[in-house]
């Protein structure tokens, strides 16, 4: 394997992990999660099955759609994404909660919430960067650019929210932060793409 491979694969494996750490810290906020965990979250509590295993599932499930209309986007990059980051959240979940206690007031909740999401936008954007796939869910908002011919940071807000919305139909805790994770995501992405993660692996 060459050392540009290698090289990819390595930011593309940190980039999951940043995103694990940032849904994590997400969590921790108690202010709403990132729509796509914020699915996966209620559908874990409704049906009793671990997020990691909840993930996976509809992770599965995501995978129609590259399958049918994207597979250039199935790659290393998919397996990575969709077997480790809900275990990924699990893990630094604990970990934060142990070190840093939950945040007992609105300001401490904010702390967590801010870098969170940019946290969360620079993994996405390190990891889809890094060109070996992307995962299921990421691929919907990039086939909608790829197909519709429309900005990425528009097609994402439109997933973020189709998902936020079936969270909230389900019961699930919708806040603020999901609201802000769902305008500011795509717009965080299109950010470090143009400005991070391009410049780092050239």
């Amino acid at each position: 394997m060459d050392k540009e491979k290698m090289k990819r694969i390595a930011y593309c494996f940190l980039g999951v992990v940043i995103i694990g750490i940032g849904c994590a810290t997400f969590k921790l906020s108690n202010l709403g999660n990132d729509a796509f965990n914020a699915l996966n979250i209620r559908i874990s509590e409704l049906s009793g099955i671990s997020l990691g295993l909840v993930t996976i599932m509809m992770n599965c499930l995501y995978l129609i759609a590259p399958l049918l209309f994207g597979r250039k986007y199935i790659n290393i990059g998919t397996i990575l994404n969709g077997v480790l980051l809900g275990y990924l959240v699990d893990f630094f979940y604990k970990l934060e909660a142990s070190v840093f206690g939950l945040p007992g007031n609105l300001v401490l909740q904010l702390v967590c919430l801010v870098p969170a999401v940019i946290i969360i936008s620079l993994g996405i954007s390190m990891y889809q960067t890094a060109d070996l796939g992307v995962g299921p869910y990421d691929y919907l908002a990039l086939g909608l650019r790829d197909h519709l011919k429309l900005p990425y940071f528009g097609c994402r807000i439109f997933t973020d929210g189709a998902c936020a919305l079936l969270t909230f139909l389900l019961g699930g805790l919708i806040g603020i932060g999901t609201l802000t994770c769902t305008l500011c995501l795509g717009p965080f992405v299109s950010f470090f793409d143009k400005n991070v993660s391009t410049k780092l692996m050239a």
